[in-house]
């Protein structure tokens, strides 16, 4: 079946500790009485991480940041057509859970939080029950609570030859400017709290959309810029520890040549043993970005997984 006619949603395995013990969040669909984990299709103009966190929020009325990828579900609807839905896990925080704006509806009868055992006797359907094992796996093997250190590359913008002024003055083009707006909502799903970029025009128009939508500044860095690069005088190594050292989900926007060191720092202050992968997560399109997920409890036990997102625009 082609890529074409099969239709892509996404959703969530939402937990939360309640005196120690983990929960996780199903929902009773009113119209197919049935006990599922939230999920929902993708509109037209979105990216998957951006689908899950929308989805998640509306079935639910809570307001999460997107934690590690959990699985892929298949399956054959009535039509003939595939279903492909992406799950990642994800935190309700006391604070969100407090705002939920969640009341019975005509798509949702019912929220519940059970147990890892009852979640998994209990779910419909068994490609429900197959993400839940996948996250239960990752809890047993002590990954729950997470952050996200996202390395992105710029958006489309001005080639070098057609530019006659400053190399850092190149702006985005227009479809720079659609891939910048895109990404910015995908991103925001994973809940960043800091934007660090190089001072170039193209990084900073990059992260802008993303630092209006979340209310966050953006810091510039002259140490993982392209002209330092060039110039020898690069410094990602500062910047990655500064950001591991932090726990904290941080957005690093930079170029292409530089993208390669900021992964291969990334490995080597978690631990994390060297590999094609890194290759493959720093070899981004303008405007595509990685996320590195690390434990915050203990950041150096290394890398638990690196998704990578392209917009497609």
């Amino acid at each position: 079946m082609s890529p074409e006619t099969a239709v892509y949603a996404a959703g969530g395995v939402v937990w939360r500790l309640v005196d120690g013990k983990l929960r996780i969040l199903v929902v009773h669909r009113t119209r197919y009485r049935d006990l599922t984990l939230p999920k929902g299709k993708v509109d037209p103009g979105e990216m998957l991480a951006e689908t899950a966190a929308r989805e998640i929020e509306e079935e639910t009325g809570i307001r999460v940041a997107l934690g590690v990828p959990v699985g892929i579900s298949r399956y054959t609807l009535p039509s003939g057509r595939q279903k492909i839905v992406h799950y990642w896990a994800a935190e309700a925080t006391d604070d969100a859970i407090r705002a939920s704006t969640f009341v019975p509806n005509g798509e949702i009868a019912a929220l519940e939080w059970l147990s890892p055992k009852k979640l998994v006797a209990q779910l419909s359907y068994a490609v429900d029950v197959e993400i839940a094992e996948n996250f239960l796996r990752l809890v047993d093997d002590g990954v729950l609570k997470t952050f996200p250190v996202i390395a992105q590359r710029h958006a489309r913008s001005t080639p070098r030859e057609n530019w006659k002024k400053s190399d850092n003055a190149r702006p985005l083009t227009s479809r720079g400017a659609k891939q910048a707006d895109l990404v910015s909502r995908a991103l925001r799903a994973f809940g960043p709290q800091r934007i660090v970029s190089s001072p170039a025009e193209r990084c900073i128009a990059t992260v802008a959309p993303l630092a209006k939508l979340t209310g966050l500044k953006i810091s510039k860095s002259k140490l993982i810029s392209q002209e330092a690069w060039e110039e020898g005088e690069a410094d990602a190594r500062t910047v990655v520890g500064k950001t591991v050292r932090s726990r904290t989900g941080t957005v690093l926007c930079s170029h292409g040549p530089v993208l390669p060191d900021i992964l291969n720092e990334l490995a080597l202050a978690t631990g994390t043993l060297h590999g094609s992968y890194l290759g493959s997560a720093s070899a981004l399109p303008m405007g595509g970005f990685s996320v590195v997920h690390l434990s915050t409890t203990s950041p150096g036990s290394g890398i638990i997984t690196i998704e990578t997102h392209e917009p497609n625009v």
